[in-house]
């Protein structure tokens, strides 16, 4: 854990993970996460590089505007690195990262953002979050294909269509120049923070603990209590009346804290991350993010996935429900058959009869039926039989019921 006065940055592996791809920093005026994606092909390498690199615009500007157009060169600068780095190590081809960044310069923040890390900003008790996800997923939300709900269990939850990395040579980033208020709690976080813990469980520990290593302390707590299963990396920044925070230590979180080393191990392995489009790693875990062209033709594409499993999940839904209906019916014939193999001898009226089925009615269904009618009279039988009679008298077969009505017969005649 490090902490710079009224900012501070954790980041910590979780604990499925078996390294941490994450990268954290807070400077004097420049706060940043990154998160590396492409799992073994170098996520950590990514995050890293690019964090190594936009630090170097973490320096005082003039204006909010001077400080967006430093933050933007610097995240297409970084793109750029990465780039040349898998060109000369192609066992990391594949690796990219998200990066999200703001610098303070008086009473605005300068914004860049590209990727699904988050930017959040806590003000007067509500957390609102600033920066837009660039996910398929998300792009299913904006165009009201899907709810917010169904996104967050979406199979496709983790494509991302916006990173800095090998494949886009210029990619989109998204800036912004916002006004800050004293008070503001601005926070950073990687997925793994806002992928298992919700907005108001994030809100509530802002406003629980109001020191930023205590919040960001609490907050990954809150990661590992759901299991943790990515890592997670924090970064907050509060804004106090003093609107120069430039005697702050700058401190760095996460893989970029680490040698920067480019060796490829066993487990690394090149990955063109199209592949995965059509066959994404099947996990009970959250599938390593990975990266998909911002481009129509895999948009469509994945659409069309999209609608096919739609499609799936329905007919998976009605055959199933059609089974599940098919059983009971079966089941209900296979129970109407059994009560009809049974018999009594019961008062039909004034008269007797044989009755076959049992004496039970199941709502409106009735599970018995006259099989027979004799001529005997209930008013024929002595007291005692006729009382058995109507309380019915239960049969071992249709057999046994004739012989049952030939005794009643004989009572009645003498």
């Amino acid at each position: 854990m490090a902490t710079t006065g009224k900012s501070a940055a954790v980041s910590h592996v979780g604990k499925i993970r078996a390294n941490n791809q994450d990268s954290g920093y807070a400077g004097r005026h420049l706060f940043l996460v990154a998160d590396g994606m492409g799992g073994h092909a170098g996520g950590d390498v990514a995050s890293a590089i690019a964090l190594k690199r936009i630090v170097e615009a973490d320096k005082p500007y003039a204006s909010a505007a001077d400080a967006e157009f430093a933050l933007q060169t610097a995240l297409l600068a970084a793109n750029t690195l990465l780039a040349e780095t898998v060109f000369d190590h192609p066992e990391l081809t594949g690796m990219g990262t998200t990066a999200s960044a703001i610098i303070r310069v008086g009473n605005q923040i300068a914004l860049a953002h590209i990727g699904d890390s988050r930017i959040y900003v806590f003000r007067d008790g509500k957390l609102d979050q600033i920066s837009a996800d660039h996910t398929f997923v998300q792009r299913l939300v904006d165009s009201g294909r899907i709810t917010q709900e169904e996104a967050a269990v979406h199979p496709r939850r983790s494509v991302l269509m916006r990173v800095l990395g090998d494949v886009d040579s210029s990619p989109e980033i998204d800036t912004a120049i916002l006004d800050i208020q004293p008070g503001d709690r601005w926070l950073l976080c990687s997925d793994g923070l806002s992928s298992y813990v919700s907005d108001d469980k994030i809100a509530s520990v802002l406003t629980t603990f109001t020191g930023a290593k205590d919040a960001c302390n609490r907050l990954v707590r809150e990661s590992l209590d759901q299991g943790a299963p990515d890592n997670v990396t924090v970064v907050l920044m509060d804004v106090g009346d003093n609107a120069d925070s430039s005697s702050n230590p700058s401190l760095t979180v996460g893989s970029a804290a680490l040698p920067l080393t480019y060796e490829a191990d066993s487990a690394r392995r090149a990955l063109r991350l199209p592949t995965l489009l059509l066959h994404p790693l099947k996990s009970a875990q959250r599938a390593d993010s990975h990266f998909e062209p911002e481009s129509e033709e895999y948009l469509d594409e994945l659409i069309l996935e999209d609608k096919r499993r739609a499609i799936r999940r329905r007919i998976t839904w009605l055959v199933g429900i059609a089974l599940i209906i098919a059983a009971i019916v079966v089941a209900l014939l296979f129970a109407y058959r059994w009560t009809q193999m049974h018999y009594y001898v019961g008062a039909n009226g004034e008269t007797v009869a044989i009755f076959q089925g049992v004496q039970q009615d199941l709502g409106p269904i009735s599970l018995h039926s006259v099989y027979q009618q004799t001529s005997i009279k209930m008013e024929d039988l002595n007291p005692y039989t006729r009382s058995t009679v109507i309380d019915t008298i239960s049969a071992k077969n249709l057999e046994d019921a004739r012989a049952i009505i030939e005794r009643l017969a004989q009572a009645s005649n003498g």
